[in-house]
């Protein structure tokens, strides 16, 4: 086996607070970001070759139940992470963008490979030129197709997005104008 295998820690320090004998505290959104990191639920939304790169990531050897995530959920209403992986054609953004507007706040968004990312090597009329032209992404994922390990970092990336995420910001002006941008009510 290679040694330039990564090393993961998988055991979360407890946030930043004050502990004494018997007690520790600390602020609320902090707890709430460290429970969200660790119980994503993505929504694969998979259309071609980058799909079974994904699916390969629930595989023993990648598994991605150690960081909170063994639960696929196929229903929006349920997910966190919409999992974007392939080719998305045109016909397909507005069901795409259906189905992020009816998963509940928050959630993250990550576009698994160079074809959801920026079309790929599809340069013609029918293939979507990228899915953040309907929906805000939050992670890209490179690749043609990415390595498991490639999806494996980018869910690692929502992790610190969703640990470092205040309690608020979904409330915000400035996330309510970048939803307006993308004509998401």
């Amino acid at each position: 086996m290679s040694e330039n295998t990564p090393k993961i820690n998988t055991n979360a320090p407890a946030p930043p607070g004050f502990e004494g004998e018997g007690f520790f505290a600390t602020n609320l959104s902090s707890i709430i970001g460290m429970a969200r990191s660790y119980s994503l639920w993505p929504l694969p939304f998979a259309t071609s070759c980058c799909g079974i790169e994904f699916m390969s990531t629930m595989a023993p050897d990648f598994d991605l139940a150690r960081f909170g995530s063994e639960r696929m959920s196929f229903s929006p209403r349920q997910a966190d992470v919409l999992m974007v992986c392939g080719t998305i054609a045109k016909k397909l953004g507005p069901i795409l963008k259906e189905v992020y507007t009816q998963m509940a706040e928050p959630k993250w968004v990550v576009a698994v490979g160079a074809c959801a990312s920026s079309g790929g090597i599809f340069d013609s009329y029918s293939v979507l030129q990228g899915i953040d032209r309907i929906i805000p992404v939050d992670v890209y994922v490179p690749g043609c197709p990415p390595r498991p390990e490639q999806i494996l970092e980018g869910i690692m990336q929502v992790q610190a997005l969703a640990q470092s995420e205040s309690t608020r910001r979904r409330n915000m002006p400035e996330y309510k104008e970048l939803l307006e941008s993308y004509n998401i009510k």
